[in-house]
């Protein structure tokens, strides 16, 4: 039986561990090249335009043997021109792996379940999982997770959703601050307190961004506005106001801090300019971890 990862919660808090190790030691080896891909072909089949998920898959895919294929939006019509199960059958009579970023959660367990290979989660509306990977690895690289504060200002979205739960594994202590009707579901926020209880951690949520940063170890933002929102763009941009991550904001955290963001960014709105680009911003490091984290993931489904 093939093994997904559609959800963080796929993984449980060990095998969190152990592929954010994997993606560790991956990436401080000079030969970073696996054969865990070899004669394989990954599909890529998107529903939202990307610059890192896509290029990072692509070059994970390629780094442990295998070939990468890319679907665009209009080529697949996922849900529309063809069903999650047509799709998904077929291709999986082709290939051995299916990475999809889409909107609509459901079509990631429909593929799923008609293609009979892995299917991992490249981004849904719901959630984010190899995000949260890549987000561990990085607050690894800058000071450990256990025990630390990780402070998260902004919409109760699909990044925090899975950040949350993979950050809590590790034993975090997490604060998310949102404006009324923007928070965390509860069932998000029950998981990721069960991991806490279990690693040392703990979950808040709070609505002042000013106690949520206080003392934190990482602060953390994304955009207000998620593709498919862009309607709601307005109204949301007048909830958020006093949401900003700024450099008033940042020197509420430790010294030392650390500054996360998903990207893309709105600069302007969610971040400033001088603090995206500042000297405690690992953007950067993000990004390029997204990289390791999903070679990590990938090596470790096909072992």
């Amino acid at each position: 039986m093939s093994r997904s990862v559609l959800s963080v919660c796929d993984l449980s808090a060990e095998e969190i561990t152990e592929v954010v190790d994997r993606a560790l030691k991956t990436k401080q080896q000079a030969e970073r090249r696996g054969s865990q891909l070899s004669g394989m072909t990954g599909l890529l089949i998107f529903q939202k335009p990307s610059l890192r998920t896509r290029v990072s898959f692509e070059l994970a895919v390629t780094n442990l043997g295998g070939q990468a294929l890319y679907l665009s939006p209009p080529e697949v019509g996922l849900g529309d021109r063809e069903s999650p199960e047509d799709v998904g059958g077929v291709a999986g009579r082709y290939c051995d792996l299916i990475v999809c970023r889409t909107f609509d959660q459901t079509n990631l367990d429909r593929l799923a379940a008609s293609s009979g290979v892995p299917v991992v989660n490249a981004l849904s509306d719901w959630e984010h999982p190899c995000q949260a990977l890549a987000d561990v690895l990085t607050i690894r690289e800058h000071g450990g997770t256990a025990g630390r504060t990780l402070a998260y200002v902004g919409d109760g979205n699909n990044v925090v959703r899975s950040l949350a739960i993979a950050a809590a594994s590790e034993g975090m202590h997490i604060r998310i601050a949102s404006p009324s009707g923007y928070e965390l579901d509860q069932g998000s926020v029950n998981e990721a307190s069960r991991r806490a209880a279990a690693s040392g951690g703990s979950v808040s949520l709070l609505s002042d961004p000013v106690e949520a940063v206080d003392g934190a170890d990482v602060v953390y933002t994304d955009t207000w506005t998620s593709m498919g929102q862009e309607l709601q763009a307005k109204q949301r941009l007048e909830a958020f106001t006093g949401y900003q991550v700024d450099a008033r904001l940042v020197a509420q955290a430790s010294r030392g801090a650390s500054v996360m963001h998903c990207l893309p960014a709105h600069r302007g709105e969610e971040i400033t300019d001088e603090v995206l680009d500042g000297p405690q911003s690992v953007v950067l490091d993000q990004a390029e971890n997204r990289l390791h984290a999903q070679q990590a993931l990938l090596a470790w489904l096909f072992d």
